[in-house]
């Protein structure tokens, strides 16, 4: 958490917005209050999991686990307004660089035309800790992905025009640029979106409750609440 108050970021000119995560719930820490205050002003919100979470729940077997995630993870959308969800196939634990893995990023990116994308924190330390391995794999390949859906020469195979995106936000980030601002039903929107993973928490009882847990994530050194990234804009 950082201890310096941080430029507002005026987000007025988002449009149409990409959230690429490589789990049900990564999105929700934090992020899904912004992603509230953009829907209720009427941005257009799409979400892409590269993964449908099935390796998250010790006890039960990925096939039976993928669908109960991915059911939770319409839920927290709908909580914050989003109603544009995909969920790709590809493993979850097991996310490699890979051209495949940037092919169909870029491939939802060149569709959906967004003018932002982000992506969460993917350093090799965060959270306090070792950060997982999708995660890592999940932020760079969204980088490079941003890069290919503009480049009309690589992943020819598509058939689909280059889209430019015009900003990359990295939520959470280790060393974050600027902060949005939220406000109080925006966060208990966010509470709400996080709680719609229930059968994951049951998996995890030590995992703090998402009405003490986002609070602390949103509180800013001014007193404000708000979600700390990365900015790079324009790209």
């Amino acid at each position: 958490m950082t201890t310096t108050t941080l430029p507002t970021f005026d987000w007025s000119e988002f449009r149409r917005v990409l959230i690429v995560v490589a789990h049900p719930d990564d999105a929700e820490y934090g992020l899904s209050c912004a992603v509230s205050m953009w829907t209720d002003a009427g941005v257009e919100v799409g979400y892409l999991l590269l993964t449908h979470g099935e390796a998250g729940i010790r006890h039960l077997d990925p096939a039976e686990v993928a669908p109960l995630r991915a059911e939770e993870q319409r839920l927290a959308c709908a909580a914050v307004g989003v109603t544009d969800l995909t969920l790709l196939e590809h493993p979850d634990g097991q996310l490699m660089d890979s051209r495949e893995l940037r092919r169909d990023i870029a491939k939802h990116i060149r569709e959906f035309q967004p003018d932002t994308v982000i992506t969460a924190n993917f350093e090799l330390e965060a959270y306090g800790s070792f950060n997982q391995a999708d995660h890592r794999v999940a932020g760079l390949m969204t980088v490079d992905a941003v890069r290919d859906a503009d480049n009309p020469w690589i992943h020819r195979d598509l058939d689909l025009p280059a889209h430019k995106v015009k900003r990359l936000l990295v939520a959470n980030a280790g060393d974050p640029t600027h902060r949005v601002l939220v406000d109080e039903k925006a966060e208990q929107r966010g509470i709400e979106s996080l709680a719609c993973h229930k059968v994951y928490f049951e998996a995890l009882p030590d995992h703090p409750k998402p009405e003490d847990f986002i609070p602390m994530m949103l509180q800013q050194p001014d007193g404000e609440k708000g979600v700390n990234f990365r900015v790079f804009d324009p790209i």
